[in-house]
């Protein structure tokens, strides 16, 4: 569990970057849902989080691709390989990330 910051540090439709390995970029969406998902873009190095972020979607700023934040799944093209999710958490006024294991490892 990654402590990122305080809930009101991250207002709604804004996106954080987490230098972790690999980054992690974490939404706090306009109806105040929080995501984090891996912040590179499957189709090209860019980041996620200096992206529009629209409902639940995120636009890569590089070439438009799409990534729906719930699932990590691409809604449009460029991008065909889906990004990694994670679980987010509050406690005591503090985003946390859960990480999720990479493919192939032990959780």
């Amino acid at each position: 569990m990654i402590p990122v910051c305080r809930l009101e540090d991250l207002p709604e439709g804004e996106a954080l970057r987490v230098e972790t390995t690999p980054p992690i970029a974490v939404f706090h969406t306009e109806h105040g849902e929080l995501y984090a998902i891996d912040d590179t873009c499957t189709h090209q190095d860019a980041s996620l989080s200096d992206g529009w972020l629209e409902g639940c979607q995120v636009e890569c700023p590089l070439h438009a691709a799409s990534f729906d934040l719930r699932t990590g799944e691409p809604t449009c093209l460029p991008a065909r390989r889906s990004v990694r999710t994670h679980r987010v958490t509050v406690e005591d006024g503090v985003i946390h990330v859960h990480l999720t294991a990479e493919e192939g490892t032990a959780a």
